[in-house]
């Protein structure tokens, strides 16, 4: 007879708790959490742990059996919602790309123009050195991506690179392919060598900077600066700023390691090494994006306009992109 009043009693002073969990959890389990409002969601967690810590009183005191085996059955289910990640791949990829990426970039907005002031010094650095002096050309383009390219080569010879015949289209494709390459490998170098720390970061992006800035100087010189922006802007806008975010992760982990503030450098390193590695995946989806640019539009639209009207437009994109979208799905404690 007591044990059954405990009981009463007991149940009596928490049901309510017990099922207004019962019907969030039942509202899930048909729709998902989105069936969920803010509000709700807020309120999950700690109706479960009520509900858990009733199941553990009772359980200490020995109230009847049913009791308990309801309330072992509602936390089972319930802590399956409130712990587990049932978001699918496709669900979990949305999230990266229309939050995690563009708030991450902005919360380390410092480090990414930090990369992109060495990348833009070094080109134009290059471009003017070897405006002065041609014969610098060799010293910052590499023979492999010249491919015959120098300051030899007539006006003639560089537009039928920029507008391809068929005769040269396949000596196109591999020059993009080979400057594709070359890129992808010193993003990839630019996050690998923070660890160092950052100092190679800045030399491989100013180095880069001054083959980019050799390579223009070429074509300035013959009178075809327009032509060839128009030739590389479509596709390296994007390639570009990849780039310049890899460079930004391996600052951040240099940063992380030198500086490591009030925590262990090991621990600041794996915190600051997360954000690093969602830039450099973030920039593996536009290197990407970059190659399909690369491999068909600019091999098949020779039209200046239209090439231009692409550069504007992936520009544009880009700066919508990464300086507004995800603000909304950004907590208020990490946008102040």
């Amino acid at each position: 007879m007591s044990v059954e009043l405990k009981s009463t009693q007991f149940r009596k002073e928490r049901e309510e708790t017990w099922r207004q969990l019962e019907e969030l959890v039942l509202r899930i389990d048909k729709r998902g959490v989105r069936a969920l409002d803010a509000d709700e969601l807020t309120r999950l967690p700690g109706l479960y742990r009520a509900s858990v810590s009733a199941l553990s009183v009772a359980r200490a005191i020995s109230l009847d059996r049913n009791l308990i085996e309801y309330l072992e059955g509602l936390c089972g289910r319930a802590y399956f919602h409130v712990y587990s990640n049932r978001r699918g791949f496709w669900s979990t990829v949305a999230e990266f790309l229309l939050s995690t990426f563009p708030n991450t970039l902005r919360r380390n907005k410092w480090f990414v123009l930090t990369a992109t002031l060495f990348l833009v010094s070094g080109a134009t650095t290059g471009f003017v050195m070897t405006t002065q002096d041609p014969d610098r050309y060799a010293m910052f383009v590499p023979t492999e991506m010249s491919q015959g390219r120098d300051t030899t080569s007539s006006r003639e010879e560089l537009l039928d690179v920029i507008y391809p015949e068929s005769s040269v289209g396949e000596a196109l494709s591999a020059f993009a392919s080979m400057l594709f390459s070359n890129n992808s490998r010193v993003g990839m170098l630019c996050f690998a060598l923070g660890i160092i720390p950052a100092i190679p970061v800045f030399y491989l992006l100013f180095f880069n900077g001054l083959l980019l800035g050799a390579f223009a100087a070429l074509h300035h010189q013959h009178g075809l600066s327009l032509d060839l922006w128009g030739w590389l802007l479509p596709h390296g806008v994007t390639e570009l700023f990849a780039i310049v975010l890899c460079g930004a992760g391996g600052l951040i982990l240099g940063h992380g390691l030198v500086f490591p503030g009030r925590s262990t450098r090991r621990e600041n390193l794996g915190r600051r090494g997360r954000e690093a590695a969602t830039l450099v995946l973030g920039a593996v989806c536009m290197l990407f994006i970059a190659a399909l640019i690369e491999g068909f539009f600019r091999q098949l639209v020779h039209d200046m306009a239209i090439r231009y009207g692409l550069a504007i437009g992936t520009t544009l994109f880009w700066i919508y992109y990464f300086g507004f979208l995800g603000r909304a799905r950004q907590p208020a404690e990490v946008r102040a």
